[in-house]
């Protein structure tokens, strides 16, 4: 689908200027998501460079320059140094405050009087501009790259599907990250792998030539480019070189770091799982010591009841409880009325022979009609 070369980092890299419209789309797609797509100067850039047929503008030191170049085409500029500014160090810089992409080119002077291409930066961007730089201060100066690589949920949120040669295209780039298999601290130990040394530290007195490429997708890029003697920046110089040397400990420092880190991990994810275990062993002795002590007892165990159960059969039981607790009650009633009555009767016969009815003054109401008064 794509055009593309390998370079020695076996990172894919695109000639935008031979992909058709639809390719193209799908490249500034791919980089809206944030993957580092890395880009090549046109063929066609290169070839017109190294026959001589450009056009090259005058550049001063000091004066910036504000322009505006057409996607995949670029803009050759010359500046003339002298031994002492040679000597004091010399910085071409570019910026974009439209964020546009670019390339910031270095050509050497070949014998035929065309240009070959030296050194090559890509713009970054950062805060509110785009930018890129070459440092020629006559000590070492190093690049850095960042490996900005896309989980592959970030690319199919997109719609794409797996077998599409778009995604099949870009995943033998190496850009495609496996969230599963990618070990957490891996990305911390190997940032600083790709701070390197730039492969030119000075510039000889004479004629030197720079170019700046647009690389933005489908728009021309705006930039200013400036060049600039290092003998009026002396304090930016020493930093620079000060904060590279300490740039340069600490990544030693971190490989030797990692082997320790991994080490000391290593040992405590042994120990947390040895923690684990010996908890584990001490619960199960102790459930084993309470269910011993349980066994000295001759009555048989108890039949828990779950809750569940329990909360279910409460109600009618309780309504059973309470209707045999009537019925009860009402067996009792019944039987107590019927020993209150004979109680009753006793009573009222034991008052009668206790005390017998006797006549009215002892007088006998019966009257002998045959006697006379």
């Amino acid at each position: 689908m794509f055009q593309a070369i390998e370079t020695d980092s076996q990172e894919l890299e695109l000639d935008l200027s031979s992909l058709n419209t639809v390719n193209t789309m799908f490249a500034a797609i791919f980089s809206k998501l944030g993957v580092p797509i890395k880009t090549t100067v046109s063929a066609t850039v290169l070839e017109e460079a190294l026959n001589g047929s450009i056009v090259v503008s005058q550049l001063q030191l000091g004066n910036p320059v504000r322009k505006k170049v057409e996607k995949q085409t670029a803009h050759f500029y010359s500046v003339d140094i002298t031994e002492q500014e040679a000597k004091k160090g010399l910085v071409c810089r570019v910026h974009s405050t439209e964020k546009s992409k670019f390339k910031l080119l270095y050509f050497e002077l070949e014998e035929n009087g065309g240009l070959s291409l030296a050194l090559q930066e890509d713009s970054v961007k950062a805060s509110k501009v785009s930018s890129a730089g070459m440092y020629f201060l006559g000590f070492p100066v190093y690049r850095f790259e960042q490996n900005n690589s896309v989980s592959l949920q970030k690319f199919f949120s997109l719609g794409y599907p797996s077998d599409s040669m778009v995604f099949s295209t870009f995943l033998s780039s190496g850009y495609f990250q496996a969230p599963a298999a990618k070990d957490p601290d891996s990305a911390f130990f190997k940032r600083l792998d790709s701070f390197q040394p730039c492969d030119i530290n000075e510039l000889k007195p004479g004629t030197h030539f720079f170019a700046v490429y647009g690389d933005n997708f489908f728009k021309s890029a705006t930039y200013t480019i400036e060049i600039v003697c290092a003998e009026s920046f002396p304090t930016e110089k020493e930093k620079l070189q000060s904060v590279e040397a300490k740039i340069l400990t600490k990544r030693a420092e971190l490989s030797k770091f990692e082997t320790e880190y991994r080490e000391v991990l290593a040992k405590f994810t042994e120990m947390t799982s040895k923690y684990t275990q010996e908890m584990q062993t001490i619960d199960e002795l102790l459930n084993e010591r309470n269910v011993i002590h349980a066994s000295y007892t001759n009555n048989p165990p108890l039949k828990r009841t779950s809750s569940r159960n329990k909360s279910k059969s409460s109600p009618s039981f309780k309504f059973d409880e309470e209707k045999n607790q009537r019925k009860e009650k009402k067996v009792k009633d019944q039987h107590m009325e019927g020993c209150g009555s004979e109680d009753d009767d006793s009573s009222e016969k034991k008052t009668k022979e206790r005390f017998p009815r006797k006549r009215w003054l002892n007088i006998p109401f019966k009257v002998d009609r045959r006697k006379p008064c």
